[in-house]
């Protein structure tokens, strides 16, 4: 009855759906469990948009960056060694730190002759600015891998695709662009999960959460400083976390095998969960 309640009050708490005050006294285990659980839908809602849009994005990035025209070379290569060489981190407090500037002198541009002021205050907060961070970071790191799996597309398949025709886009839609995929996909996979782990770390940037509606490790906190014991809530936030990366790995291994279904079975790359018991 308790955690029915737990459910009914923080279910949807994160989304602003419930009961308005947090737990103050008597914290239960099922109320921990409830509004972790409702935080994990930030962290679910950041690393499927940035992980959906960083896909297109890398690959016109990787696409770039393999072009020997040097105006265009040269772009994605500096974009990518410039969000590959900084920490993830860094690149929070200094988006969030220009996202908050740009309010105060604020963005004026003219359209049809009238100069418009756009407000930006909606960039410092999390739901957009984190996301556009994790958008931006998790790009570079795709595009290096489509590129370097670009790179390794055998020169038998195109030269058969030449073969029967196939030249330009057709060349790239029919040939290329899957081969790529096929032998990128294993990496991708590694950076999707590190992309959904990633988003933990928008509670120690500084944008905020905007009343009180955070992320699985904000609640996470929340409930360490109330009870001071730090070691319920946290492997909480571990365990939905070790889940979720479950299930990505059983999403990515279907792709996969949608990838590689034309191959015969010894040939055939699998996804497969093989914890290391040493390092």
């Amino acid at each position: 009855m308790i955690c029915a309640e737990a459910l009914q009050d923080y279910g949807l708490r994160a989304l602003g759906i419930g009961a308005r005050l947090l737990p103050q006294t008597d914290i239960s285990l099922c109320q921990q469990i409830v509004l972790i659980g409702s935080g994990m839908m930030w962290n679910v809602y950041f690393g499927i948009l940035a992980l959906g849009f960083g896909f297109f994005f890398a690959v016109t990035l990787a696409v770039a960056k393999s072009q020997p025209a040097r105006l265009i070379r040269k772009p994605a290569e500096w974009f990518i060694f410039i969000f590959r060489g900084s920490p993830l981190f860094i690149q929070f407090f200094m988006a969030y730190e220009a996202f908050v500037m740009l309010p105060r002198v604020g963005i004026e541009f003219t359209f049809l002759g009238v100069e418009i002021a756009a407000e930006t205050r909606w960039f410092a907060r999390a739901w957009l600015g984190a996301l556009i961070v994790l958008f931006l970071n998790t790009s570079a790191y795709t595009a290096e891998i489509f590129y370097g799996a670009l790179r390794n597309v055998p020169k038998g398949d195109l030269d058969a695709a030449e073969a029967y025709g196939l030249s330009g886009w057709k060349r790239f839609r029919r040939i290329t662009f899957p081969t790529t995929m096929r032998l990128a996909w294993p990496a991708y996979t590694n950076e999707a999960i590190f992309l959904f782990h990633a988003t933990a770390l928008v509670f120690f940037s500084s944008f905020p959460a905007f009343q009180q509606r955070g992320d699985a490790l904000y609640y996470a906190n929340y409930f360490a400083d109330r009870t001071f014991n730090p070691f319920v809530p946290y492997p909480i936030v571990a365990f939905y976390f070790v889940v979720l990366t479950l299930l990505i790995i059983l999403i990515f291994g279907r792709i996969n095998a949608r990838l590689n279904r034309h191959l015969p079975n010894g040939q055939r790359t699998r996804l497969r969960i093989r914890p290391q018991l040493m390092r």
